[in-house]
């Protein structure tokens, strides 16, 4: 009986848990929770500011775009170039940022450099002509306009996504596709004169088709760099970004420099910044402040397909377009008519849905992950019990 009530005794004081255990098991997780809330709240911080760099990049450098075009400004080309050549500016972001995101996996199957290559080439000719085509519709189209024409660039994302990346097309995307497309169809009808300069009806439907290519080649651009990171790339690092960033960019770059000499632009140059209504200076400054707003933008974009994705990161530029038309208003002094308000409802309305299938293929994106890690992870319990039975 003693033995007995010994035994008993031990087992007891083995069931009962350690007091400075527990207190060491308490004070881990604590710090654990500490560690994780404080790294979400930098993220979000991160996401924040970069959500901020892509709203006034894009406002900031298409409000300056149309002053330049306002103030004697004709260089579609040189419009063109401003666009992506201020890429050199990504290279201390990106020298600096890259060692906080370094892996310490690589990939078995490193790219050709051949293939490498063309991906670049061909994406940085695509981005090259895009810009071109947007350069045009800035100089016919009121900035307004022109806005809310570019919303369609979310339509045309998840159009070549069906094709090129297997996206699945839900009743609301296709809601957003719809309500994307009568948005800028009801543009067409709206023959707006700009204020610095008559534009006839023959311009203004070519620089509505020109617009709603550019946002077509845009949105064909990043289909094909998530079919590049897929296929070719065979990863998506911070690096891999950057790198496709910096030389699709020199490629664009290159490709306007090659149309503004071609096209004997480069002559009249001189010329327009002589008579440039605002100075000289104030031409220089315009065309550098353009370059810087638009790299301002890449950072931004760059960062939110890293911190979230390429699909959210699109969707975030959207997010601006009730910023320019507002801006348009209060600088150019453009009108704001009925057809402009029903079209930015519409196409505010289809950005809504377009983002809300986003949170909901997060959100089970999200479950699938917690439901595979809990299948292939036994509880403690049960595997002290498979080892009893053994």
């Amino acid at each position: 009986m003693k033995g007995d009530q010994e035994l008993q005794v031990i087992v007891q004081q083995e069931k009962e848990p350690n007091p400075t255990d527990q207190d060491e098991k308490n004070s881990v997780s604590g710090s654990q929770k500490k560690v994780s809330y404080s790294n979400t709240y930098k993220r979000w911080i991160r996401i924040a500011v970069y959500t901020f760099f892509v709203i006034t990049g894009q406002s900031v450098a298409t409000i300056l775009g149309r002053l330049y075009y306002d103030n004697g400004g004709n260089s579609k080309w040189l419009a063109t170039v401003v666009q992506p050549v201020g890429f050199p500016i990504l290279l201390p972001y990106y020298l600096l940022s890259v060692k906080t995101h370094t892996t310490t996996q690589r990939d078995d199957k490193i790219t050709s450099l051949t293939n490498r290559a063309l991906v670049y080439i061909v994406l940085g000719l695509l981005v090259g002509a895009a810009c071109y085509l947007y350069s045009i519709g800035l100089l016919y189209l009121p900035v307004s306009t022109l806005s809310l024409i570019c919303a369609s660039q979310l339509a045309f994302t998840a159009f070549f996504s069906y094709f090129l990346n297997s996206q699945k097309l839900t009743p609301i995307i296709l809601n957003s596709l719809i309500l994307l497309t009568i948005s800028s169809t009801l543009l067409a009808f709206n023959n707006e004169e700009s204020n610095s300069k008559k534009v006839t009806k023959g311009e203004y439907v070519k620089g509505f088709i020109c617009t709603v290519c550019s946002s077509a080649g845009f949105g064909l651009l990043l289909s094909l760099q998530q079919l590049a990171f897929r296929k070719v790339l065979k990863k998506q690092t911070f690096s891999e970004v950057m790198e496709m960033i910096i030389y699709v960019s020199l490629v664009a770059s290159c490709v306007g420099v090659v149309g503004l000499f071609a096209s004997s632009e480069w002559k009249t140059l001189s010329n327009e910044m002589k008579n440039y209504k605002l100075g000289k200076v104030s031409y220089i400054m315009n065309l550098v402040w353009t370059a810087v707003t638009w790299q301002v933008f890449s950072i931004g974009g760059t960062g939110l397909i890293f911190e979230l994705s390429s699909l959210f990161s699109n969707a975030i530029s959207a997010l601006g377009l009730p910023v320019v038309p507002i801006l348009a208003v209060i600088i150019f002094h453009d009108k704001m008519n009925g057809l402009k308000v029903i079209s930015m409802i519409l196409a505010i309305w289809g950005f809504t849905s377009y983002v809300y299938q986003q949170y909901l293929d997060e959100q089970n994106l999200e479950k699938s992950h917690g439901i595979s890690t809990i299948e292939s992870h036994d509880p403690p319990e049960a595997e002290w019990s498979s080892v009893q039975s053994k």
